[in-house]
């Protein structure tokens, strides 16, 4: 295993993982979500089941995260996250082990960039595990659970709140995310995703709910699987959730080969 550092378009340093594979079979680069990072539990899953197939497997901490790259959280957009996967793909063409076509993971807002990736780079993708995902902005963004929360967004300009994944950790994020966020949706040019997709998410995710990925499943035009984790949220830490997600995967990985 490798960690780097590499420089985005806007000069701020991106921390890299590389776990390459003597005999490798194929290339997959796995994303994290909004204020995440790619040592989470869910990540490093993702990450095991690719390499124990003999995959070489990138991750990276995209900017303005909490992870180890350079930026601010509450600089956070979905473009920002998008424009950090590109520059991360761009880096990887010019390495040794880069090979086409590769697989893309993402979770949650990881999902939704590396799925705007593949329908803007169609040619270069394998096959995509958009997991927990963004499916539409404004979708994500009509849900009934969360319109008081939005009001006092806008209101104040900001929605503060303690981090999950890292316990005393104060997350802040501007308005300007939301307004970012109402622009991308996956169903605009969903018909270009004639690759293999793989869907997963949690029974119990109020993040990114289990009627969204419907909508996406039944647009999607190829050969496509969706898989409902019982009992499980949003974000993946549970043994017995991360071992389903590893064997749904492992099944998954093997039936593209």
């Amino acid at each position: 295993m490798q960690k780097i550092f590499i420089k985005n378009k806007y000069n701020k340093n991106l921390s890299v993982i590389i776990e390459t594979n003597d005999n490798q079979k194929g290339l997959v680069f796995v994303m994290h979500g909004l204020g995440g990072f790619k040592e989470q539990p869910h990540m490093e899953t993702f990450a095991k089941v690719f390499k124990d197939n003999e995959y070489t497997v990138v991750r990276f901490d995209t900017s303005n995260t909490i992870g180890e790259s350079e930026g601010n959280y509450e600089d956070a957009t979905i473009s920002n996250y998008h424009s950090d996967l590109e520059d991360v793909i761009s880096w990887a063409k010019k390495q040794k082990w880069y090979q086409e076509p590769f697989i893309l993971v993402g979770h949650s807002l990881g999902g939704i960039c590396t799925t705007l990736y593949a329908e803007n780079h169609p040619d270069e993708i394998k096959a995509i595990a958009p997991i927990s995902t963004v499916v539409s902005g404004k979708l994500s963004l009509e849900r009934s659970n969360i319109q008081e929360e939005l009001k006092k967004w806008e209101e104040t300009g900001w929605e503060i709140k303690g981090s999950e994944l890292k316990p005393g950790v104060i997350r802040k994020l501007k308005w300007s995310y939301i307004e970012d966020r109402s622009k991308h949706d996956l169903l605009e040019k969903i018909k270009i995703l004639t690759m293999p997709v793989l869907l997963i998410v949690g029974e119990n995710d109020d993040d990114a709910p289990l009627g969204h990925h419907k909508i996406l499943f039944n647009n999607l035009p190829g050969k496509k699987e969706l898989h409902i984790i019982k009992d499980a949220p949003h974000i993946f830490k549970e043994e017995k959730h991360l071992r389903e997600i590893y064997n749904i995967f492992d099944n998954w990985i093997k039936s593209l080969n």
